[in-house]
């Protein structure tokens, strides 16, 4: 923990969330040479590494639970693929009564924990794949479920839909902002409302995303072709 930590610190520096302004984060002034320097030692699973940006699909997420406080208020939330944390940060700051972020990477889980602390809120911290598990394998209970931009690959999309799914069959309410991944199975889902994020063109090609912020149908609709 202490040489993620330092790591962290030393590359990355803390600032604000462009749009979301109430949420101070590490993050990364410069892509590639990070993604570098986690290759090295510090590899990060997933490169490049994730955690170190504020995503369209996770900055528009926190930006709605912050204008639509009502949607996590006195609720325990699961911020599933959490990344830098700022999904759950927000959710906090807008009255969840929990907070629980899921990761792979060693290293963002470091970094969720800096980032909690800079916000002065606690997050507890998963360090492990859930996809294969239930809501209550994770001793959760009716939680919000919420999910940043995590339609990014073919297998992770399968893996994450089938996930959310079942929390939402097991009475889970289940919310993903999502900026128009080739992978965002839309057809499971229902659109509640659409924000354009401004982007870093170095990750994105473009300087602004739409991301719409989505409810998952329960049961859903068959994935067309």
């Amino acid at each position: 923990m202490t040489d993620r930590a330092s790591f962290i610190r030393s590359h990355l520096r803390r600032s604000p969330v462009t749009l979301v302004p109430e949420v101070v984060l590490h993050q990364a002034e410069e892509p590639i040479g990070l993604w570098e320097l986690t290759e090295g030692e510090y590899r990060s699973d997933q490169p490049p590494p994730f955690w170190a940006f504020a995503w369209a699909g996770g900055t528009a997420l926190a930006r709605y639970l912050l204008d639509q406080p009502s949607t996590v208020a006195g609720r325990a939330v699961l911020d599933l693929a959490a990344g830098s944390g700022l999904v759950a940060i927000a959710s906090l700051k807008a009255g969840a009564t929990s907070a629980v972020a899921v990761e792979i990477d060693p290293l963002a889980a470091t970094a969720i924990e800096l980032n909690a602390a800079e916000n002065n809120v606690h997050i507890e911290v998963r360090l492990d794949d859930v996809l294969d598990q239930s809501l209550a394998d994770l001793g959760l209970s009716d939680p919000v479920v919420l999910a940043g931009d995590v339609f990014y690959s073919q297998d992770m999309s399968r893996r994450v839909l089938t996930f959310l799914r079942r929390a939402a069959r097991d009475g889970a309410d289940v919310l993903v902002g999502d900026p128009g991944r080739a992978y965002f199975p839309t057809n499971y889902f229902t659109a509640l409302h659409t924000i354009d994020v401004p982007v870093r063109p170095e990750l994105e090609s473009v300087t602004t995303r739409t991301v719409t912020i989505y409810r998952i149908n329960p049961r859903g609709a068959a994935a067309r072709p």
